[in-house]
């Protein structure tokens, strides 16, 4: 019996799929990223070769990227928590603070063409590529903060954001709390806890905005779809316990370096689709 050219076809959009999920999930619990700084480059390209139009597919991936952090930001935080890597104190305060943050952020993003959201990720990707690249990072202070405030709006601000990278979180506030002397495996482990806070209004935002939108892929509510969102998340949930292992036994400074690395590589592809 001949197989349907269609289904050959669509074949390597879920194998891809399923693999960017694989590797969201571990650089999840491996960096405290969220995944999104993957999936939202891969969904960006896989809507332009659909033929999406370019503002519909950045939001389109940005929308479907913060929905897969919800379970993956879940499965990577258990994770941390049972290695006690998540600072519940600063969750208390950064939590609340980048949840709003997030609504700001997906406010904004309903607003602005796809191109400034492509320029957002690409350009915040880069800086913070370059940050974790070297040795020690940028040193800002020797602690957060005192002041809740004070320490809450950085939150506010990683909040905003990341919902308009598509990201959990963890792309910021890791480089920002090594800024502040915090423990890197700490870091991650609280940065992937803040992908709940972020994910969650970040997502309904992206919905809410798309939901009047024409000519969306198929099965999308809003500017979040379900194939992409149904085929990535299990894999990623599967993978982010495995990231987190990884994460303890890895040293400080390779986690710097990989974390670096995959970010200046999504940076340069991003800033190659804005300019092409």
């Amino acid at each position: 019996m001949p197989i349907d050219a269609d289904l050959l076809d669509l074949l390597p959009k879920v194998v891809a799929l399923l693999f960017t999920g694989a590797l969201a999930g571990t650089l999840a619990g491996l960096l405290g990223v969220g995944g999104g700084i993957v999936i939202v480059p891969v969904l960006f390209y896989l809507f332009g070769v659909l033929e999406l139009a370019p503002d519909s597919a950045m939001h389109v991936a940005v929308g479907t990227s913060l929905a897969t952090i919800i379970p993956t930001s879940i499965a990577s935080m258990r994770a941390h928590f049972k290695r006690g890597s998540i600072d519940t104190d600063l969750l208390k305060v950064w939590g609340v603070a980048a949840f709003l943050g997030a609504i700001l952020g997906a406010v904004i993003s309903g607003y602005v063409k796809g191109a400034v959201l492509t320029g957002v990720f690409a350009v915040v990707a880069a800086l913070v590529a370059v940050n974790m690249a070297t040795p020690n990072g940028l040193r800002v202070a020797d602690a957060l903060p005192a002041n809740r405030f004070a320490s809450g709006l950085i939150g506010y601000v990683i909040g905003t954001f990341s919902v308009m990278m598509g990201i959990g979180g963890g792309t910021l506030s890791v480089p920002v709390l090594s800024a502040f002397n915090f423990p890197i495996h700490r870091a991650v482990g609280t940065a992937s806890a803040l992908g709940l806070a972020i994910g969650v209004p970040g997502a309904i935002g992206f919905v809410i905005a798309g939901w009047a939108v024409e000519d969306l892929p198929p099965l999308s509510v809003g500017y979040v779809n379900l194939v992409g969102f149904v085929l990535i998340f299990p894999m990623s949930v599967l993978m982010a316990p495995v990231g987190a292992r990884l994460a303890h036994a890895l040293s400080r400074i390779w986690l710097r370096r990989a974390f670096a690395l995959f970010l200046g590589i999504t940076s340069v592809r991003m800033f190659y689709k804005l300019l092409s």
